[in-house]
């Protein structure tokens, strides 16, 4: 099982890429924390997540 925000999910094996396709985000507007690391977009295909990884999706939000 992977957290992902805070909640368990089977995602063991999949990259980052699939996982924010999975959950409908765009990888223009997020950033990824892993195991408290900041992951470079350029790594989500080749990141691939294991059981007990933490994974914490920020997405940007435009305003003023």
């Amino acid at each position: 099982m992977v957290k992902i925000n805070g909640t368990l999910t089977e995602a063991d094996g999949k990259s980052i890429s699939e996982i924010l396709a999975e959950l409908g985000y765009s990888d223009r507007r997020v950033a990824i924390e892993l195991n408290m690391e900041i992951v470079p977009k350029s790594e989500y295909d080749g990141t691939v997540l294991k059981d007990g990884d933490s994974v914490e999706i920020v997405r940007f939000v435009g305003g003023g």
